[in-house]
């Protein structure tokens, strides 16, 4: 597969999980750092302040990522890095106090990046809330629009003279996953609670595009990093396909045996609708009322309005799916469809997520043709089992062959007429895998927690190898 001339290839990180140094040069603590020194929250007790070292190896990496082809980096700042706050501000609005020390670091890194003509690809917010914001309600609070608006406007008018494309908010969906318990700051809130949340975390998502536009120069983008299962038709049967079509209007209906969370249904396929038809079309789905009755958030005047802020792009992070067929069951007719559960012995990956290359090519194309908007694949990847052998190299085979099939299924989208715009592999770097701590490695380039040694992976000479030939091998 041949992708179009100015296909965006790129690799991506996030702060929390590379850059180390928790307590240096004025950053404050985020919900990430007060979680992950929680007993019991992360796996062996893992947290991020050292991960990659990144700030300290900036130069180190981007030098590498330079060697390796990468010409687009995606890559977020840490928010308490760069703005601080009174934890005894009692009343009033809220205001951060810019840490300059911080905003260098950006400096040097973004500098850095275009020495190597790499361009930067900005999100704005990857999870580590300030630990303060979260004391004073967090996403619980409506006011988190306006800290977030504050924090963007600083983060545009410094760097935007050189960065050009801006993530808002990565995977809204998990970030209400902080008050269901399993992400940080690991709060479990009621269904009603979380609507609310939802649609604070919609607002916010709105101010931080407006704030965007009001701040960057001409011809800058600005877009979002969603995410969730990716539903996918079982067969390319008319009946599975229709049911599949059906499974993407249903965002609270996902039975346990197949959904990871309890609950609100936030990751399931179908939630796609819920939560970026306000952004797309300023409306919350048809369906919504019906389904959450007196518990759906309370929506005053402008909101919708705000919420709808105009994007330029569609971010979509994929790892796996859920196969989707014609009803099999009296059950699920009226429904319309069934889920087709994966048999004994499904491939996975090293994290025992599923390896469905297929949704690539069917959800990209239901977003594309449901928002019309370009759309970029934000994040995709996997774990594996890697390790250095014998002969000093990682032969990360499955990776390869992972990408290979997601990227062809990628390819499929755009023939049928999606407008694909880029990809980003999930991650350039080993990194902390939030709760999975170190145990799960991500990345092109395999990391020795230990002594800090980078050593490029198999896969990251073959995606160079992509890059070069524009996907073609």
């Amino acid at each position: 597969m041949t992708f179009p001339k100015d296909f965006i290839w790129g690799a991506a990180t996030a702060s929390y999980q590379i850059e180390g140094a928790a307590k240096e040069d004025g950053r404050q603590e985020s919900v990430w750092d007060a979680f992950s020194h929680t007993p019991g929250k992360t796996k062996f007790g893992a947290t991020g302040d050292i991960a990659c070292d990144h700030y300290h190896r900036y130069k180190e990496d981007i030098e590498l990522f330079s060697q390796l082809g990468i010409p687009n980096y995606r890559f977020s700042v840490a928010w308490p890095r760069v703005l601080s706050y009174d934890s005894d501000t009692k009343g009033g609005a809220i205001h951060g106090i810019v840490n300059q020390k911080g905003l260098d670091f950006y400096d040097r890194l973004i500098d850095a990046l275009l020495e190597k003509n790499i361009t930067p690809w900005l999100t704005l917010f990857h999870w580590d809330l300030p630990l303060v914001l979260e004391r004073k309600g967090g996403w619980r609070n409506r006011d988190v629009r306006y800290w977030a608006g504050e924090y963007t406007e600083l983060i545009v008018k410094k760097f935007g003279d050189r960065v050009k494309n801006f993530f808002t908010l990565n995977e809204m969906p998990c970030i209400l996953g902080g008050y269901m318990g399993w992400m940080a700051p690991g709060l479990e809130l009621s269904r009603r609670e979380l609507l609310n949340t939802v649609h604070n975390i919609l607002l916010t998502q709105g101010t931080m595009v407006q704030a965007v536009r009001a701040n960057a120069s001409e011809g800058t983008k600005v877009g979002l990093a969603h995410c969730g299962f990716a539903n996918f038709p079982a067969t390319d049967s008319a009946e599975d396909i229709a049911a599949f079509e059906k499974s993407m209007d249903v965002f609270e209906s996902a039975p346990e045996s197949w959904h990871l969370q309890k609950g609100s249904g936030i990751l399931y396929g179908g939630s796609l609708h819920y939560w970026c038809d306000p952004i797309y079309f300023g409306t919350y789905p048809k369906d919504a009322d019906k389904a959450f009755g007196s518990d759906m958030p309370e929506i005053l005047d402008g909101d919708m309005k705000i919420i709808s802020s105009p994007v330029d792009f569609h971010g979509q992070n994929i790892y796996e799916g859920i196969a989707i067929c014609a009803p099999t069951s009296e059950k699920d007719k009226e429904q319309g469809f069934s889920v087709k559960e994966f048999p004994y012995g499904y491939p996975t990956t090293a994290a025992k997520w599923n390896i469905t290359p297929r949704s690539m090519h069917h959800f990209t194309k239901h977003i594309y043709d449901r928002y019309k908007k370009p759309v970029i694949i934000s994040e995709n990847g996997l774990s594996t089992s890697d390790y250095i052998s014998p002969d000093g190299k990682i032969h990360d085979t499955l990776r390869i062959d992972f990408t290979n099939a997601y990227l062809n299924e990628l390819g499929k989208s755009i023939q049928d007429g999606a407008d694909i715009r880029g990809y980003f592999h999930w991650s350039i770097l080993d990194n902390f895998e939030w709760a999975r701590g170190y145990t799960e490695r991500f990345g092109l380039v395999h990391v020795d927690y230990e002594t800090q040694k980078r050593t490029p992976k198999d896969s990251a000479y073959w995606y160079r190898d992509v890059i070069k030939n524009n996907g073609t091998l």
